[in-house]
């Protein structure tokens, strides 16, 4: 290997993301840690329309561009100036997803250590009141000239390595361009420190963007393995790359057991609705059973969408899971079938047609009452206790009537006489389906976790 050798590179591109946008320049300076000992630019035809505003960012528009070689044709310069050689960028991931992505496609298997200057000025430079390029030259008089352009832009990134190598008196660079090292793959605006202080135990972790908002929360059974997990690979979706610039830092909140973890996960994404956590929004019920009375004095039971703050006997995800529902429970309780509305209906009661052969109203409402009270019978009340976060506690997850409480820590020295007790140790919590649908299914899989309140 070369003696530590450095190849700065600059792009620019026709979009933020590498799976879906090109190279339309590229600057390499080769850095032997004091000096510049090779230059290679060139614009780049990117086979596509470069959009306006990109042409107002960079002034590279398509004419610029129409008589310049495709990626293709200088791939191999490109390869030869960056192998063996440490990969140096402002926002180093960006660059480098977008190299790597279009050498691959050229036919180049291509990958290196990184290091990345805002990291490092981070590192070495603490407390600057903004790491984007522009700022940097300015805060530390470096010279930038033909700002949004790779050449311009590449140069000032070369003369910003020479002063962090010259100014870094404890070795932060050397550290961070190890293979082992986490700034190998950490985003560039995130604190190393915020990583290092995660522990390898169950929990749920917040990032956040730099105004400090919440952008995503996830859960784990080991919270530094899963966070690094997001910032491995190299995938080149915009959506990823959006991702991993907005994180600026992270807190975390230890669970004892990946139970709590994904019941705190899933009250907290529907508390602070984090931009990039998607999967759990969706899972919303939109059908519900509820039950009226027309004015002919009977009543009904009957599926229909679910409205905001609507009393509800039960919920569904899908208009046929209400639907099979009802059918059962009135198959069961021999209710008259013309009393069971499926979908969208007027509470006026039967048509002329139907109103023949009715039963006895009161012998009929009193069935719809035992449906109802059938239902909520299932809704029994009881805790989960499991192991705690430390040798001293046990954790506890209570279920009331069918429907979520809370959960909490019951220290190891105190007797629970009657299991309503644990209600003191408990913080509580909002409930849904989803939330449900885990409990139930782990007391059905761990029934010897499971102690439910004794029945009058």
């Amino acid at each position: 290997m070369k003696s530590q050798e450095y190849a700065v590179v600059d792009i620019e591109t026709t979009g933020g993301n590498a799976g879906g946008s090109r190279i339309t320049e590229i600057a390499i300076i080769i850095h032997d840690g004091l000096n510049v000992i090779e230059r290679f630019e060139t614009l780049v035809n990117p086979q596509k329309e470069i959009p306006v505003p990109i042409f107002a960012l960079t002034g590279i528009d398509n004419e610029m561009v129409s008589n310049a070689p495709v990626f293709e044709d200088v791939a191999e310069r490109v390869y030869e100036l960056l192998n063996d050689r440490i990969f140096v960028a402002h926002n180093v991931n960006f660059d480098y997803s977008f190299v790597k992505h279009q050498l691959e496609e050229a036919g180049y298997k291509w990958t290196a250590r990184k290091l990345c200057t805002v990291r490092a000025a981070r590192k070495i430079k603490p407390g600057l009141y903004s790491y984007s390029l522009g700022n940097l030259c300015h805060s530390l008089d470096i010279l930038l000239v033909n700002r949004h352009r790779a050449g311009g832009d590449a140069d000032a990134t070369a003369l910003l390595l020479s002063r962090l190598l010259l100014w870094d008196t404890e070795g932060e660079i050397m550290k961070m361009i190890k293979k082992t090292s986490y700034d190998q793959r950490l985003p560039p605006n995130l604190p190393p420190e915020d990583f290092e202080e995660l522990p390898e135990k169950p929990g749920v972790y917040y990032f956040y963007n730099q105004a400090k908002k919440v952008v995503y929360v996830g859960k784990a059974v080991n919270l530094r393995k899963r966070v690094a997990s997001h910032f491995s690979g190299h995938k080149t979706s915009r959506q990823r790359q959006n991702f991993l610039r907005d994180i600026y830092s992270i807190s975390y909140e230890t669970c004892a057991t990946e139970l709590m973890a994904l019941l705190l996960e899933c009250t907290e994404i529907k508390k602070l609705w984090p931009v990039y956590n998607t999967a759990l929004k969706r899972f919303e019920p939109k059908y519900r059973l509820y039950s009226y009375e027309a004015r002919n004095g009977f009543r009904y039971l009957a599926i229909g969408k679910l409205g905001k703050y609507q009393d509800s006997i039960e919920v569904f995800h899908s208009q046929y899971d209400g639907i099979t529902f009802l059918r059962n429970i009135a198959a069961q309780l021999e209710i008259d079938h013309r009393f069971c509305k499926y979908g969208r209906q007027d509470h006026d009661g039967l048509p002329v047609i139907e109103q023949q052969d009715l039963p006895d109203i009161e012998e009929h409402n009193m069935k719809i009452d035992e449906a109802i009270a059938s239902v909520s019978k299932n809704r029994l009340s009881f805790a989960i206790i499991d192991k705690g976060r430390t040798e001293d506690e046990r954790s506890c997850i209570w279920i009331e009537n069918g429907q979520f409480y809370g959960m909490g820590y019951i220290p190891s020295d105190v007797a629970i006489a009657d299991i309503e007790e644990v209600k003191d140790y408990i913080n509580q919590y909002p409930c849904n389906q989803y939330i449900m649908q885990l409990l139930y299914s782990f007391a059905e899989k761990y029934p010897g976790k499971v102690v439910y309140k004794k029945t009058q």
